[in-house]
This record gives structure tokens, sequence and C-alpha cells, in this order.
């Protein structure tokens, strides 16, 4: 582990001997909106839409807009959230301001970058998945040179990894709209009764379960906020770019699952390991491979963030006071929290190796949820409060109560089914 530190290092550069205690603030509203849905539109749509399909079947798309709902809730309560307290470690921050608890800020800011952890590993096998479409190379090997590569040039600096961020959103969304685009004749066949019907072969419990795997798709709006301190007018860029980024995926992601469930059956989408790929080449596209190239820009762009993310969280926290104070130095060349990025690196490293990818996108998605339900619960106590905030948007006070609601229902039957599948 000590040898892949220094390779990162090396790689980047970095004198870690002289220190700064202040991030660059060098984001833009469009750098922002493009980093958060290089994360949204991630290995969710690209990789987890067949295993959505293998729970829902042909209900998917149903299972979708369950999961959007969920999720967009919440998202309209980070918004509010963002513009009130625009600083890194936003979440362990809300918590704070909400019940001034310090344990619970610390626990649910390391449940965070846990989260964090647990996506970009799966991410990593993803990445290492495609690879090997390609070239032979131990998974191993590929996700973790992966993830050190990656590492580096986060560390390099913010403005760097976001524009790369941008860059490889850009082919992404260019991959779904080429799905779209090939596909376009199905939308004549598509009724709201057809979208909104439940498969009898797999019931309500079905699409719930697809619906809890899809959410893992939404996600990602919730890491922007991490960036607050190094955006430029961060009480009207962080809202905006939610909002942003939020529309934009999910009018992408209907759109695609709707050419997607109709041109392959749902059970071969399951069966395949690249379903989006599958469903380019039935559309009458003539080279598959073109998306095979698409999803693992999905799955850097995906590690990208979330190293980002993990890395500020620590560092907001250790800047609190509430971690060890050397996580919080920034490296006076880069301008970025070298020691909390490595951190997270090593953790990052470590869980690639031992964890299956199913499973990392399923903790994933129970700790995100779960974070989201405070989240909720915070603002709803903030507003009570009717204190002053000075931010670009407030939700209606009906909005946090509806997420808290959506977010517990959605844990408690995941959690029902796996006891009831024991």
């Amino acid at each position: 582990m000590e040898l892949l530190i220094y390779i990162i290092m090396a790689y980047a550069n970095i004198n870690i001997m002289t220190q700064s205690k202040q991030l660059k603030r060098s984001l833009s509203l469009a750098t922002v909106t493009m980093y958060g849905l290089g994360n949204i539109l991630g290995a969710g749509i690209y990789v987890l839409i067949g295993k959505v399909a293998g729970f829902a079947g042909t209900s998917t798309i149903l299972a979708f807009i369950i999961a959007m709902i969920t999720a967009g809730f919440t998202a309209f309560s980070y918004m509010e959230l963002s513009g009130r307290y625009p600083v890194s470690a936003s979440v362990s921050i809300y918590l704070h301001k909400a019940f001034g608890k310090r344990w619970l800020s610390v626990v649910t800011g390391l449940a965070m970058v846990a989260g964090g952890i647990a996506s970009a590993s799966a991410l990593a096998q993803g990445f290492a998945g495609y690879v090997n479409s390609f070239i032979n190379i131990p998974p191993a090997v590929a996700s973790v040179g992966l993830l050190v590569v990656l590492g580096a040039i986060t560390i390099k600096g913010i403005n760097e990894s976001a524009k790369t961020a941008a860059i490889l959103t850009a082919l992404e969304i260019l991959g779904l709209v080429l799905i779209i685009w090939f596909g376009k004749s199905v939308f004549t066949q598509i009724s709201p009764a057809k979208i909104f019907s439940i498969d009898p072969s797999i019931g309500i419990g079905g699409v719930i379960a697809g619906a809890f795997l899809a959410f893992y798709a939404f996600i990602g709006f919730e890491d922007m906020v991490n960036v607050a301190e190094e955006a430029k007018n961060p009480k009207r860029t962080m809202p905006l770019a939610i909002l942003i980024s939020l529309f934009v995926s999910t009018a992408l992601y209907i759109l695609v699952v709707i050419v997607a469930t109709t041109i392959v059956s749902p059970a071969e989408l399951a069966a395949s390991n690249a379903p989006l790929s599958l469903v380019f080449k039935r559309s009458g596209a003539s080279n598959g491979q073109l998306l095979s190239l698409i999803a693992m820009t999905a799955t850097i762009n995906g590690v990208i963030v979330q190293i980002i993310m993990g890395s500020r969280i620590v560092y907001g926290l250790a800047k609190q006071g509430w971690l060890n104070k050397k996580l919080a130095e920034v490296n006076n060349q880069f301008k970025t929290p070298i020691y909390a990025t490595l951190l997270v690196l090593a953790a990052m490293i470590l869980s690639t190796l031992v964890l299956p990818l199913v499973s990392l996108a399923q903790i994933t998605s129970l700790l995100v949820l779960g974070i989201f339900a405070l989240i909720n619960i915070s603002l709803i106590i903030i507003k009570r409060r009717r204190e002053p905030h000075g931010g670009f948007i407030t939700v209606p006070s009906l909005v946090p109560y509806i997420g808290t609601l959506l977010c517990l229902g959605m844990i408690s039957y995941q959690i029902y089914s796996w006891i009831v599948g024991l």
C-alpha cells in the first residue's frame, strides 16, 4: 500500500512539506453541473440497467421512475441546504446545524465516505470488466491501476479533476443520446399504460427491488455539495447545478430505459454484462464496441467524482476539528487535501480487492438512502426555526417530509425483503 501511495505522489510531482489552509475557488456553474452529471450518469445506467431489469421485468421503466421520485425530493432539500451552508463536508455540517450532535455528524460523514468508497470500488471493477473485453488483464491489476492514476489526477488539482470529469461526462451523454437516436422509432409503441403497469410475473415486490437498485443510478447530486468551497458564488452555483444535473439525467434515463426495454427483453438485459452495447446493436447501429468504450468512460468518470467527494468530506470533518487535523492540510502547490485523498484512495483499493460488484452497489444504495433520510429531517428542523438563510432556493416545507417517508419506506421494504429471503 505504501508503494502505491509513493507512485501516486511521484506521478503528481507532489511536495507535501508545504501546506496551505484554503481551497481554490475555480469552479463555474457549468463545471460543477458537468461534474455532478458525470457522477449521476455513471455505471448506474451503463451497467446496472440490466440488473434492474432482472428484478423489475417489464416494469423496469416504472422502477426507474420510482427511484427518480425518491431521489428528487431529497435533491430539492439539498438545493436549499447547499445555499444555506456552502462548505465542504456539507452533509455533516447540515446535521450539526440541525441536531448539534458532533458524533452524529462524524458518523454520517464517515458513512457518506464509506458509500463513496463502495461506489468507486464497484466502478473500478466494472472498468476492469470492460477492459477485459478488449485486452486480457487481471481484473485486480486493471481496477487498482485505474485508482492509482485517477488518484494522481485528483491530487494535481480540483480544476483539472473537474475539467477531466466534464470531458468524460460529455462522452457519457453522447453515448446515451446515440442510443435514444438509433432507437427513436420505439417511442411510437409506448403508452402510459405500458409505462405504469406492473409485470404480473414479478409483482410489486420486484418493482420495489428494482427501484432500490435503480436508485443507485440517481445518486451523485449529493456529492456535488462537497466542492462548495471550490465553487464560484456557491450559494447560487450549488443549487442551480443540482437542479440542472438532476433534470438532464432524469430525461436521459427515462428515454434510454424506454428504448432499452422495448428493443431488448428484460431477461436478455439481465444476462448481459454490457446491456447498453446490446441495445445499441439491436437498434441498428453498426458498432456496439463504441458503447463499450463509452461505458468505460462512465466508470472512469464515476471514480474521479467519488475520490473527490470522499476526500473533501474527510477534509471538511478534519477542518471542523472532528478528525485528525493532518487530514485538513492542503498542499501548497496544488491546493488540494493530499492526506485526505491518500486515505480515501487506500480504502478504495482495499475494498475493490475484497468485495463483489453487486454487493458494493447495494451497500452504496442503503447507505445513501439512510443519509438522505437524515438530510430531509435536518431540513425539517432547520426550517422550523425560521432562520433567514439568504440562499438562492427555498423549497416548500412539505418537500423534506415526503423525502423522509420515501427514503425510509424504501429502506424498510428492502431490509424486509432481505430478511424474508434468508
